[in-house]
């Protein structure tokens, strides 16, 4: 129906192809396909560079402009230290003549603003934030937070968080647990930081356990976000399901000394899960509670290993005095060497009572015991 006209050079490969074996006409299709799918690969290369460099010089062009700009009418603004900065008159004329209706313009514009805040504090801060929300650039990272890839939602939570943008919670709430990981990292941080009512409440939604990492990360951004409402952890303690939560919810007891959540801790010796347990008992030694010291040495020859190298940890943690016998009997007769070494560095951590009874061990011990009981006297070795 149709005469496709091929170019005269091409019938002798069209007719090698078609009277070849099928294995070589298999091979020739992907010599083919891998010919191409490199030239692509070039031209993909070669057009970002081109783009980059496009920008590259588009920028050096406005950013020394823009930094001017922020420094001439906002850093060195002469009512920025006489008036509130609600009441301060910015000149946006001046940034008009931007080209703010480009979108890569904007973009440097706020990443620039971004740079400048978080070098300064007060009244400059509030200035730079108010200039943000003027020129209308919160609406950038609104449309942002509405698209579908995660990425973009990242930046915008970002943007937020740095501009300390007020953001409705039922915005923040649901990203907090993402599937992606970075997105919900990048929730839970905006979550903490702009939240005005519980900054803590994504506790109460979150599925997806909080790995280790996470926890590092939230326990930097918590300690170091200003005016931050801290509530009693116990309440997560008792009634989450989430056991990264509880876990994370005990260490942060201990970072902030909640002594009033030490009976929702104390219940936790009677889970189920090992690992919960311990990280109980590991608060309560932190904390130093005496009063907990009979129950845990009771429960001690029923506690699996981690739980029992906890146990001894917070008797000499707490220190009271009481348990001397009971490390010196675990010391000696114990046939692992972890809770040898934690028995006798809670003797150590003991010594104001305990003195003479490791002076006792020292002259009788075993050379492998010795060695112990010096490595746990060595103050240079962190417990």
């Amino acid at each position: 129906m149709f005469d496709i006209q091929l170019p005269a050079f091409l019938e002798p490969v069209i007719n090698t192809f078609r009277y070849a074996p099928l294995v070589i006409q298999l091979a020739m299709i992907f010599i083919v396909i891998a010919a191409l799918g490199t030239l692509l690969a070039y031209f993909s290369i070669l057009r970002n560079r081109y783009l980059g460099n496009r920008r590259d010089k588009r920028l050096a062009k406005l950013l020394p402009k823009i930094d001017s700009l922020i420094i001439d009418e906002v850093l060195t603004h002469p009512e920025a230290d006489t008036l509130p900065a609600d009441q301060v008159v910015l000149n946006l004329d001046a940034f008009q003549e931007l080209p703010l209706d480009k979108k890569w313009a904007r973009t440097a514009l706020t990443e620039r603003i971004i740079h400048f805040r978080r070098n300064v504090r007060g009244n400059m801060g509030l200035l730079l934030r108010s200039l943000y929300m003027q020129l209308e650039l919160d609406k950038d990272a609104m449309k942002k937070m509405k698209a579908g890839h995660w990425e973009k939602k990242v930046q915008a939570l970002t943007e937020f968080t740095s501009m300390n943008m007020s953001v409705a919670d039922v915005t923040i709430l649901p990203l907090t647990n993402s599937r992606n990981r970075e997105l919900r990292a990048a929730a839970r941080h905006a979550y903490i930081k702009l939240s005005k009512n519980e900054p803590f409440k994504f506790f109460d939604v979150v599925t997806e356990p909080l790995l280790m990492w996470d926890q590092v990360e939230l326990l930097r951004i918590i300690s170091t976000t200003e005016d931050i409402a801290i509530p009693n952890f116990a309440r997560w303690v008792t009634y989450s399901s989430n056991k990264s939560v509880v876990s994370f919810c005990l260490k942060l007891i201990v970072h902030y000394n909640q002594l009033p959540a030490v009976p929702a801790v104390i219940k936790l010796l009677d889970t189920k899960d090992h690992y919960l347990r311990a990280d109980a008992i590991n608060c309560l030694g932190k904390l130093r509670v005496p009063d907990v010291e009979d129950k845990l040495v009771s429960i001690y020859s029923t506690q699996p290993l981690h739980c029992q190298i906890e146990i001894l940890k917070a008797i000499g943690r707490i220190s009271s005095g009481r348990h001397i016998d009971f490390l010196k009997l675990e010391f000696l007769h114990s046939t692992d060497f972890d809770l040898r070494k934690s028995a006798a560095k809670s003797l150590v951590k003991n010594d104001w009572i305990a003195q003479q009874v490791i002076e006792e061990l020292m002259a009788t011990a075993t050379p492998e015991n010795l060695r112990i009981l010096k490595h746990c006297m060595n103050p240079l070795i962190k417990y």
